[in-house]
């Protein structure tokens, strides 16, 4: 068996996003909860997306995991790598994007790192190696109140040269329309200038095929899920979709957890919260007693009517997250939300519930570990780089968000699929 790509996802949502987007090729995709352990049934897959928990964690252990993610891959005979975060290239000056991208070129050996965090579908475009975000230049997008990862400078080559050990080339939007012959030029001119990383230029879904079809084999793919998706297409299989097999059936229950602080998550649920059921998150009981106020919740979602799904949310304005943090900690705020979060799915899911529509990348991984999910089935889209998933053993569904991702009625969106 040989895969055509193998991915290394910093975060389960993000990991979904890119999957969804390669799906729409016509391959077939599976994503999987972490390393497998054990040996999997890989034949007739072109590509194998593997999520991580690594966006936020300390360096050296994001490295080592990133790492045993390739080594797997590799093993697996992966043709070739791509490291997805997220494409609003979530990583402070500490950050752990430039690290894992040089353990990841000292491994494949590859001379240069593409970086295009590009996703002009859901409004990422970078011009002069700034990326910007519906319009607005990263830093006045809202990024820059992120509680964990506050992104202060649109500049990706500064971001990157912060927090990597090498420096940083730029492909010009001017160049990379020349087409593939200039494509390969600068590539040639950043080589002999000892650059490490390239920044692309990408304005719209076009700039995004030129430069899928430009880039050569020796480079390793870093970005979002745009270029994935671009890379795809350029080889699409002609094969019966299994997505509408992955949308959940219209039975069973589902509930909305929010643990995102985006912009547009605080969109979605003020929009949703005036249709639904919904409860915010007390973070002050969280923190002090997260067990019993988990079991008092989930009793909360299943006293209420079954549509619309009722919601749960921690999502907040930026001053309140701020004061927050500043009370309890950054770090021991968010983990305990999580923690809530995840205890109150596994507690719904135990007595019935099928269907949880989740926003936020952390949120998702904790819910699908601690719901014991391994693998993933890639179903239909409800927004550019948000698919229902269906657990591969069990009767179980999910809606995983990234926090800026969808549109205002997301959350409506989600339960319109099956209804």
């Amino acid at each position: 068996m040989t895969l055509s790509l193998g991915v290394i996802a910093d975060d389960f949502t993000g990991a979904t996003d890119i999957a969804s987007f390669i799906a729409l090729a016509g391959w077939r995709v599976v994503q999987l909860n972490g390393i497998p352990q054990q040996p999997l049934p890989l034949e007739d897959v072109d590509a194998v997306v593997i999520s991580l928990k690594t966006r936020s964690c300390p360096a050296p252990e994001a490295i080592s995991q990133s790492l045993a993610a390739c080594r797997w891959l590799r093993v697996q005979d992966c043709r070739k790598i791509y490291f997805k975060y997220c494409s609003t290239f979530d990583s402070t000056p500490h950050g752990n994007i430039g690290p894992v991208t040089d353990s990841l070129l000292a491994e494949t050996g590859a001379a240069l790192a593409i970086l295009c965090p590009a996703l002009p579908v859901n409004g990422r475009t970078v011009i002069h190696g700034y990326l910007f975000v519906n319009g607005r230049l990263l830093n006045e997008s809202g990024m820059q109140n992120h509680p964990l990862t506050p992104m202060t400078d649109a500049n990706l080559l500064r971001v990157m040269d912060a927090q990597a050990a090498g420096k940083t080339g730029l492909l010009p939007l001017a160049t990379l329309r020349r087409g593939t012959r200039a494509v390969r030029e600068r590539l040639e001119e950043l080589r002999r200038e000892g650059r490490r990383y390239l920044v692309a230029d990408v304005l719209d879904d076009a700039d995004l095929t030129l430069l899928a079809q430009s880039l050569p084999d020796d480079l390793l793919l870093t970005g979002g899920s745009g270029l994935a998706g671009a890379l795809a297409a350029l080889s699409p299989r002609d094969r019966d979709s299994a997505a509408a097999q992955a949308v959940p059936p219209a039975t069973g229950r589902a509930v909305v957890l929010s643990g995102s602080c985006s912009r547009m998550t605080n969109a979605q649920v003020e929009h949703y919260r005036r249709q639904a059921p919904a409860r915010a998150i007390d973070v002050t009981r969280c923190l002090e007693n997260g067990a019993l106020y988990a079991r008092e919740l989930a009793q909360w979602v299943m006293d209420q009517p079954p549509r619309p799904a009722p919601m749960l949310f921690a999502t907040q304005a930026a001053d309140v997250v701020r004061a927050v943090q500043a009370r309890y900690g950054v770090a021991a705020t968010g983990a305990a939300i999580e923690r809530l979060f995840a205890d109150i799915a596994l507690s719904l899911f135990q007595q019935g519930f099928s269907k949880f529509i989740i926003a936020g990348g952390e949120t998702s991984s904790l819910i699908t570990q601690r719901l014991g999910v391994s693998g993933f089935a890639i179903g239909r889209t409800i927004a550019p780089g948000v698919p229902w998933v269906r657990d591969i053993e069990r009767p179980l569904w999910l809606a995983l968000k990234s926090g800026n991702f969808g549109e205002t009625d997301f959350f409506n969106q989600a339960q319109e699929l099956y209804q």
